[in-house]
Parts: C-alpha cells; sequence; structure tokens
C-alpha cells in the first residue's frame, strides 16, 4: 500500500465475472505498473474497494499470489456499496486498498492433510488458498473440499469447481439445503454433509469460511470429529472497516480482527466468543 494507508489506489477493472445472481467477481489491475509488479499478497488477506459517491467495503482477495496477473475480488450483492460495485463494466476505475491483515499459515500446513469447508460467498477467502496449494500440490497431503449453497444457482466458481472435480489430486464434494431435480450431489447443509464425510484429525487442518450460522455448526462437527482448536481456521474479514487499526470498530474484545486477524484459530476464538 502506499505511505498513507487511507489513499487508495486506483485500479481498472479488467474483467467481471457472473459467478451466481448475487455474486459477481471484479479482476482488477493497479493502473500504477510498478505498484502492481510491487504487491505482495498472501491466501486469506483482504482489501478495501471504493467507489465515489457509493463507500468503501472490505472483502477478501479473492486471487492466490502465486497468480499476479490481476487481482480478484468476489462481492456478493447485499448493500449500497455492493451494488454501485455490481454496476462495474470492464474499464471502469475502483479504488484498492489492499492488501490488509494477516493470512492463512500455508507454511505450517505443508505436509498435512487440508479440509476446506465453505457456504456460499464464504468460498472467496478459500478460493487463494486452494489455487496456491495446487499450485503448490506436493507441499501438501490430501486436499478435500466441501462446499454448499441454498441451491445450485448460488454455488460460485461453478467453472473452476467443475475442473477441480475432474483432478486426480483433489476430492470435491458438493451440496444443497434442499434436493432438486437432476441433482447428482449431496444434498443437506454443509455441517451435515462434514458429518457425513467423517474426515480424520490425523495430522490434519481443516479451514471453514461461510455464513455466521454455517461456521458455528462445522464448529460443532469438527469438534464432534476430534478436531483440536488449533487445528480448525476460519476467517472474520467482514468485521474490518477501516482495515488499519485506527477506527476500533472491528473489536472482539482486546482484539482487532484487522490487526490480530481476519485469520483465526479455532484456538484463538475461544476466549472472544463472548464478543462476537
Amino acid at each position: 500500500m502506499p505511505n498513507n494507508p487511507y489513499l487508495p489506489q486506483v485500479a481498472t477493472v479488467l474483467e467481471v465475472i457472473a459467478e451466481t445472481p448475487d455474486i459477481k467477481s471484479f479482476r482488477l489491475r493497479l493502473d500504477d505498473e510498478a505498484a502492481h509488479a510491487a504487491l505482495r499478497f498472501e491466501p486469506g488477506q483482504a482489501g478495501q474497494l471504493s467507489l465515489f459517491g457509493a463507500g468503501e467495503a472490505t472483502f477478501a482477495i479473492s486471487s492466490p499470489p502465486s497468480r499476479k496477473e490481476y487481482l480478484q475480488f468476489s462481492v456478493l450483492r447485499a448493500g449500497e456499496v455492493t451494488t454501485a460495485l455490481h454496476g462495474l463494466m470492464p474499464g471502469d476505475k475502483v479504488g484498492v486498498r489492499a492488501p490488509l491483515g494477516n493470512h492463512f499459515p500455508y507454511d505450517d500446513m505443508k505436509g498435512k492433510d487440508i479440509i476446506l469447508v465453505g457456504g456460499g460467498i464464504g468460498m472467496a477467502p478459500l478460493r487463494p488458498l486452494l489455487l496456491f496449494m495446487l499450485d503448490n500440490r506436493d507441499d501438501y497431503g490430501k486436499i478435500s473440499l466441501l462446499y454448499g449453497a441454498r441451491s445450485p444457482g448460488d454455488l460460485a466458481y461453478m467453472g473452476e469447481i467443475r475442473e477441480w472435480m475432474a483432478r486426480g489430486d483433489l476430492s470435491v464434494t458438493l451440496t444443497i439445503d434442499r434436493e432438486v431435480p437432476e441433482w447428482p450431489h449431496e444434498v443437506g447443509l454443509v455441517p451435515q454433509a462434514l458429518d457425513k464425510l467423517s474426515p480424520s484429525p490425523a495430522n490434519a487442518v481443516a479451514i471453514t469460511c461461510g455464513p455466521p450460522g454455517m461456521i458455528k455448526y462445522v464448529l460443532q462437527t469438527l469438534k464432534k470429529l476430534k478436531f483440536a482448536d488449533g487445528q480448525i481456521y476460519t476467517t472474520l474479514e467482514k468485521r474490518m472497516k477501516c482495515g488499519v487499526g485506527i477506527c476500533g470498530r472491528c473489536n472482539i474484545g482486546d482484539k482487532y480482527v484487522c490487526i490480530d486477524g481476519p485469520v483465526f484459530t479455532q484456538a484463538q476464538l475461544t476466549g472472544m466468543l463472548n464478543e462476537l
């Protein structure tokens, strides 16, 4: 980021991908080519997107550091700022403040089995970690992805997911909340599907992101499956406001999500749950 952490850098929209009726992915490139070349970010970090007249909001960076030709953000339309962002077209300008926060400790995960559990837009922060691990496949053990949504039309990144499902070195399970005709995959809530899969906690880590209710029951299921708190990671980037620890609006007890997170282990969250 520039010396002034509040000063956005101008970026141009290269591509807009309609993932679902309510989710769009935006691939951006900083207008300052030297700044883009110097950009360093990690899986799990977030950024702020801003539009004059609309405002600024925090989103997970959904592209991996191993693929730097663009910076991608996936945006769920849910309010004034996100609705304005959904109106962007290729060639439009947007403000970017990134990267913000900490990241998934992928070095500590080397040699371990990886279980990724996502729901809806919660796949956005998991995507860069998964792609990074696939780009460095020999560093990790078995990689499994469980991804769910309300309906088939609410599943993002389906073009990529079909490619992932065809790989021999990645296990992908899809689930939807309610049965629909000709759906060939699992039916049921994500925590139910996780319980059915029953991944082993032996030499494994689990990373989850999605709606708060989903995360709550996924954490309960992982505990039932004997995952220790230090083996479980989640991300709370939606609580971030200024992103640099000034406004104090993302605090959970004595922790600031933008400084101490957004990535936390369940062990770190255990003492903070009453503040969530």
